[in-house]
Formats: C-alpha cells, structure tokens, sequence
C-alpha cells in the first residue's frame, strides 16, 4: 500500500513546515538545480502536485505563465496560497493525487518528492494520469531523496530506472546527486518526434 494518509496529517500536525523546506540550504539548492534542468525558458501551463509549502512554487512562479500547484493536507494549501499569493497567474488548491486530476493539458508537470510516496499500483496510475495530461513536446521533471527512509517505497535512483523506460518519454537530464535524483523528460509524439535539446531549440546545432 501506499504510504498513509495519516502519516502526513501527523507531519503538518507537529510543524507547519515539517521539512523545513524553507530554510534548508539543501532544499534551496535543489530547487535551484530543478529549475535550472529545465529545457525551456518559459512554460505556458504547469502543474505541480504534492506542492507542500509552496517553496518550490514561488519558483517556478517565474517562469510559467500559469501554474497550478495541489496539496493533500489542507494546513499545506493554505501556507502554499498564502506565500503566493500576490501571483495572480498561480492557483493554489486541494487535490488527491493520482484519484483527483485537474482537466485539460500541460507543457510542464513537476513531480517533487512525490513518487516514492506510492507502491507500484499508485504510482503507475499516476505516472497514466501525468502521460495523460503532459503535451507532446511538454517537459516532465521529477526529483526524489535518494536516500532510504521508512515512509518512502523507494528512493530516488529506485525510481529512476522504471521513469527512464516509460513508452512515450525521451530522457534529456539525469543529475545523480549525493542527495537526490533529478531527471527531465520530454513527452513525444506519436510519431516519436518531439525530443528537441535547448541549444537544437534555438539554432545551435
């Protein structure tokens, strides 16, 4: 099974930042890493599920046009909508992943410690649900602590390889940190194209 739904009430029960997502060097670090593998410089449509705090929205804020970010944990949303909320663009709700999907198509899904989370059966639903709704040519980045923990189903380069041989993805970044795994995809078409690198994108190659 997946990991309980309890075990986060508990978390935000004891801290409104359980992981202190915004204070630690390591988490400012690797959002900054995220945000620089991303291929393209500007995203029309973004969805973030398991936003926690808002920390890596505020982000990713700046280079989508609109984004929309879900949380389970009502105590999460709404610190999440209260630091963004000056960005008009950038929509803040509840949301149960993989049951509950938001409609229409995205150029850009971020999974951000969030797979591990699921057994087998969870997340390959959601990983159908994320090949349901990104584009083709739209950017998937997913980015998992790479280290064991007795919540998590699997760590980040556990991950990895099962991302990697999903049918209708191109991999163009696999960052193997000390800490974490981060990995970018470009969703293709159905003829396989699509898969197209930033310096091909503008005229370098």
């Amino acid at each position: 099974m997946s990991t309980p739904v309890g075990y986060f009430d508990s978390m935000y029960a004891s801290a409104a930042d359980p992981w202190d997502l915004a204070g630690r060097w390591y988490e400012r670090r690797k959002y900054a890493m995220t945000l620089a593998a991303l291929p393209r410089e500007r995203y029309r449509s973004a969805f973030e599920p398991g936003c926690s705090v808002g920390v890596l929205t505020e982000s990713l804020a700046g280079r989508c046009d609109r984004l929309l970010s879900v949380d389970r944990v009502p105590s999460a949303v709404a610190t999440a909508a209260r630091r963004v909320r000056d960005l008009a663009h950038v929509e803040v709700d509840r949301m149960a992943v993989p049951e509950q999907w938001p409609h229409g198509a995205f150029d850009l899904i971020v999974l951000s410690e969030l797979l591990y989370y699921f057994d087998d059966a969870g997340r390959e639903r959601l990983l159908g649900r994320v090949l349901g709704s990104l584009e083709p040519g739209g950017t998937l980045v997913t980015v998992h602590w790479d280290h064991p923990v007795p919540e998590h189903h699997r760590t980040g380069s556990q991950l990895a390889g099962p991302l990697a041989s999903l049918s209708g993805l191109a991999q163009v970044t696999d960052v193997r940190d000390s800490d974490f795994r981060l990995q970018v995809f470009t969703r293709l078409a159905a003829d396989g194209s699509g898969a197209v690198s930033p310096a091909a994108e503008e005229g370098l190659l």
